[in-house]
Formats: structure tokens, sequence, C-alpha cells
């Protein structure tokens, strides 16, 4: 029996109507959808009167259900993978599934259409010949900072996606890595309150103070000229102060330092120690 096929099938980012004539043909003609949130996949199929059945797979389960979906396609069903929102596989669930049909030549069929990421590369109002996508930053301040100082000569533009409660302090981390570069920030793609924000750092983390920031939220940073020194560098005390009161451990704060102000780490690890000492002091002062 030969085996079905899975189509990895993108699906609205907001707007329902968001979705190709394509799409809705497999989704109503496939034996079974795999959706990262039955929930959310349910009410876009209500939208569209399609009864498919449907069953989860998501970041918990990618690894003990990618073996039964696939037997299910072996066994001669067609189906459909899509994500809460956007095209399956893009900082989203699917690479296991995808691997392991690819390994037993199983058809895989893409059915493209919305991504948050080229919604906002295409009115981002930046050089869009060639990019770099960096998915989601480490949510830790250090490790945050550690990758975006990996990345601050890097010449083409940035996109990343970002939770929305920790967007003021990857913008404020920005400003102080990479300088006052251009950046772009799409919020709500797509949906009744979409928002997009044009400028230098400074002035987009200034549009975003005194008001909560919610929803889904992507960030585009204006590549390195080569000619910028950089960003405006604070000494090795500042940066330890300010990371051991972000709650940074003082070993992991230690190592940031080391590498951010070109300090052996004994010494950063010292300066650390000395903070905190006067910290204490400070407070029972």
């Amino acid at each position: 029996m030969p085996s079905g096929t899975l189509y990895i099938v993108a699906t609205p980012i907001g707007n329902l109507e968001d979705i190709t004539l394509r799409a809705l043909r497999i989704l109503k003609t496939v034996d079974l959808i795999a959706a990262e949130d039955t929930r959310r996949t349910r009410k876009l199929l209500t939208h569209y009167d399609i009864a498919t059945p449907l069953t989860s797979y998501h970041d918990h389960s990618e690894s003990t259900k990618a073996p039964a979906l696939v037997e299910t396609l072996l066994a001669g069903k067609n189906m459909a993978l899509v994500s809460d929102a956007g095209t399956p596989c893009i900082s989203d669930p699917g690479y296991r599934l995808v691997k392991s049909a690819a390994e037993v030549d199983i058809p895989i069929v893409p059915v493209p259409g919305p991504s948050m990421l080229t919604a906002l590369m295409s009115v981002g109002g930046l050089p869009t010949d060639r990019f770099a996508f960096e998915g989601f930053l480490p949510a830790k301040p250090a490790q945050r900072q550690r990758a975006l100082r990996e990345l601050c000569h890097e010449e083409r533009p940035l996109i990343f996606y970002e939770s929305p409660h920790r967007l003021l302090r990857t913008l404020a981390d920005l400003e102080q890595i990479f300088g006052d570069r251009r950046v772009v920030v799409g919020r709500e793609l797509t949906k009744q309150f979409e928002e997009i924000l044009r400028g230098p750092v400074s002035v987009v983390l200034s549009a975003f103070h005194n008001r909560p920031v919610k929803g889904e939220v992507a960030l585009v940073v204006e590549g390195w000229d080569g000619k910028e020194e950089g960003a405006p560098q604070q000494s090795a005390a500042e940066l330890m102060q300010r990371l051991l009161a972000d709650g940074v451990s003082l070993k992991e704060a230690a190592r940031a330092v080391s590498e951010a102000c070109q300090l052996p780490k004994r010494d950063a690890y010292a300066l650390g120690v000395k903070i905190k000492v006067g910290a204490r002091m400070d407070n029972h002062g």
C-alpha cells in the first residue's frame, strides 16, 4: 500500500481571511490534521465549516507523537500539519515529524502562506535582499546579552521573535550592545490592534514605556554598517551592577562581564564580590 502524504500547511497569523484556497482544500480533504493547539485550530476550521478530525502535536508531545503519526501516514492516510499560527516548523513544532517522515520516504508537500517573519520584513523598510532569522533570544538576561554581543557585527538585518513581557528588556539590551540602530517592532500583525513601530531603538523603547505590551511580537534590527564603533560601552562595574540587580548569579555575571569588557574572569568575579559586599554594607548602614 502506498503511504499517505504529509502536508505542511500555513495558517493565518491573525486575520482569518489570510488563508489560501489551496490550504482550505487540503484541510478539508486530508484524513487527519495534526495541530499545535487543537482549540485554536478548531476555531479556524469552524469558521470555514471544515470537519476533519484533529489530533494534538506540540512541543511537549513531539518526541512521543511523531512515531505514531508516521505510522498513520505509512498506513496510507493523508495528514496536514498546522501550528497555532503561520508556517509550521518555523520556531514551531514539526521538525521531528518532518524528519521522521522523510527518513521513510513519505511524500512531504509544503502549502505556503502566512508567516510573521516575512510579514514584518515586507513592511519594515530595512533591506530585505538578505537577512538572518534568529528565532527567540534567551530569556535569562546574561545569556540574552551574550547572544546579542555575538551578533553585534552581523551585517545582515536580524529578525527575532519575542514575548511581550520581555520586549522592553530586549530593546534596552539592544541599545546598550548595538547602539542606537534602527529597529522595527511588529505587534499583533494582521489583527485588529496591529502596531508597527520604526525608528532608532531609543525612540521605539520610549514609545513602549508606561503602557503594557500585549500580543505576538516580532523585531527587526538594522545590520551593522561596518563604520560605527559599536554600542556605547558601559564600565565593567556598571554592567556588573546591572546584571546582579537583574538577579543574575555572580558566576554568570562574572562570565558576561569578562566577555563584554575583556577582563580576566577572576577579576570580573572579584569585582562582583566587591559590589555585593558594598551593597550589603549599604543595606545595613
